[in-house]
């Protein structure tokens, strides 16, 4: 059945189509707004056998002819997705994979293609409804449907889902996933505002986000197939119970221990124990039946046991307080021959930044469907297997690493000098050497100390903190600074960067539904004293020698010479 329908969002009519294109998926739908226009398909298999997670692949691709351009090359053809693409798969499956449910492990692929952009409106909220729309009208379970808005600021007023333009004038780019009665992702950042403000456009696109909701819903009614029954395996409850018996007490004092691979090894040895305790209790005929459910029982009592002593206790597994940040150590000019570096440290992660400084020759040619752009700042985010004592194969960089670095570099790009103040391209390279947990997070901080190591008069310096939540539904606890663990057993994980004045980069992950204003006010000025404390130990160590060296002018031979100074509005002075 062919079915559009309309509804009005940020003054213009938001267009959702199904029944004409693509009709062999399992769905479909167009989304139009202004000219931009994308098609989001749907398709799922059946599970591949042993495996053990969910098989969710979100793609998004813009095709050139979208705007009226051949791609450049040999080949002529679209290739590989851009940064600004991945960036977009990851828009799409960050807010839509927490609402499968638990256990549901068919092959799932989303593809969402930019096949008319009219260079105002952007593909990427477009693909996020559209996936939405496709998931709900679908046969398969999940709890939707979601909407992806773009929240610009001018002049003190918000917009919904701005134009190019507008984006440019605007003080404020966040892109937020909303439910009916929550907000599902935020990702975005701004010029040092404030956490107020963020409350506020958080509020402003959810409530906008509802007439779009209600068409998606008006969408499934008249198209929407019957919902698949799906009842996720479970363990007998009396295996259940010997699981328990026999994890008792045990399972507390292993994730007590705060050394990471020390808990680790502690948690593989009790889980062999419980394992081999069961096969010789059950018999191999009946422990081989259950024994994927048995496996993952282990981490269900982990989870229910981890969150209950953090909710009972007020206490963190490693000892810390909510808003305890874990020690802090920072060292400016760790390498002897890049421009500028810094080691920076916090409880068991651990990040080596560099500052390389070059010519406009070095600027970042960018391709977009919008045009050629020159890219004078950028920020590349490593997470080597060796970080996490790990064995694998080195390849080109993952999703995760390029969102990551996107973050980072969002947050610090905000305080780069212009091209009259400083005439050099600048890339930051973070490596991970050690993580425990925000890893991105330490890309932001040794990023800025490397940034004043190598002389690169930034306007402010800018730390960044990871934060956690864990809730039962009456009790709360708020986490700064979280450990691996904790962002796995938590319900919300969200990044934040900025200056003291304020925040120049989110990313939000929320997983609960129904989280108050007060909670997420509470948590975001938890997340303002965690920042200020990091700043404050940044700048703390030993001053950053503002320089240039003079391996720099091996290659900028045709640049001005430069006199470097730091120019910090922070209220702590920095000694050059």
């Amino acid at each position: 059945m062919f079915v559009r329908e309309s509804v009005m969002l940020g003054g213009k009519p938001l267009t959702l189509e199904t029944g004409r294109l693509a009709k062999q998926a399992d769905a479909s739908v167009l989304v139009t707004y202004g000219e931009t226009q994308v098609l989001v398909t749907l398709c799922h298999g059946e599970p591949r056998p042993g495996i053990d997670f969910f098989p969710l692949t979100c793609d998004f691709v813009e095709k050139t002819y979208s705007a009226g351009k051949i791609p450049g090359g040999f080949f002529k053809r679209e290739a590989r997705q851009r940064d600004a693409e991945i960036i977009t798969c990851r828009l799409m499956d960050r807010p839509v994979r927490p609402l499968f449910p638990d256990g549901f492990k068919k092959e799932t692929q989303l593809i969402a293609l930019v096949i008319s952009y009219d260079k105002e409106n952007r593909g990427d909220v477009l693909a996020m409804t559209g996936a939405s729309a496709a998931l709900h009208i679908s046969e398969l379970p999940w709890a939707g449907p979601i909407i992806g808005i773009r929240v610009g600021r001018i002049d003190g007023e918000f917009i919904a889902n701005p134009t190019l333009k507008q984006v440019e004038e605007s003080d404020m780019e966040i892109i937020v996933a909303c439910s009916r009665d929550a907000i599902v992702m935020v990702e975005g950042g701004g010029d040092e505002f404030s956490e107020k403000d963020l409350a506020d456009a958080l509020e402003f696109a959810h409530d906008s986000a509802q007439p779009v909701l209600e068409l998606i819903e008006e969408l499934r009614a008249v198209v929407g197939k019957p919902k698949m029954d799906f009842q996720a395996p479970a363990l007998d409850d009396g295996f259940k119970k010997k699981v328990s018996a026999l994890l008792k007490g045990k399972m507390l004092d292993t994730s007590l221990i705060k050394e990471k691979h020390q808990r680790y090894d502690a948690y593989d040895g009790l889980k062999k124990h419980m394992l081999e305790s069961m096969k010789s209790d059950l018999g191999e005929d009946t422990y081989k039946e259950h024994e994927g459910l048995i496996k993952a029982e282990f981490g269900n009592v982990k989870y229910d046991v981890v969150r209950g002593y953090v909710l009972g206790e007020k206490k963190r597994i490693d000892g810390r307080e909510g808003n305890q940040i874990r020690p802090i150590s920072v060292d400016p000019g760790v390498l002897a021959r890049t421009h500028g570096s810094a080691l920076f440290q916090r409880g068991e992660t651990q990040g080596l930044a560099t500052t390389t400084l070059g010519t406009s020759a070095d600027e970042q040619k960018m391709d977009a469907l919008e045009g050629q752009s020159w890219k004078r700042f950028y920020l590349h985010y490593n997470f080597p297997p060796f970080c996490v004592g790990e064995t694998r194969f080195l390849r080109g960089p993952g999703r995760r690493e390029i969102g990551h670095g996107m973050l980072a570099e969002r947050a610090l790009a905000r305080v780069m000098p212009s091209k009259e103040d400083f005439p050099y391209t600048v890339r930051v390279v973070s490596e991970t050497l050690e993580s425990n947990g925000s890893s991105s997070m330490a890309a932001v901080c040794g990023g800025c100390v490397s940034l004043m190591d190598a002389g690169v008069p930034i306007k402010t310096p800018i730390a960044g903190v990871a934060m956690g939540l864990i809730s039962d539904g009456d009790r709360y606890m708020i986490l700064s600074d979280i450990l691996g663990d904790e962002d796995h057993l938590g319900d919300m994980d969200f990044k934040v960067c900025g200056s003291a004045k304020g925040i120049t980069a989110i990313q939000m992950d929320i997983k609960i539904k129904g989280l108050s204003r007060d909670i997420m006010m509470e948590a975001l000025e938890q997340a303002r004293d965690g920042r200020l404390h990091i700043l404050d130990k940044m700048l703390d160590a030993q001053a950053p020698t503002a320089r240039i060296t003079d391996f720099g002018h091996y290659i900028t031979p045709e640049a001005p010479v430069w006199t470097p100074t730091l120019r910090c509005d922070h209220p702590v002075a920095l000694e050059t």
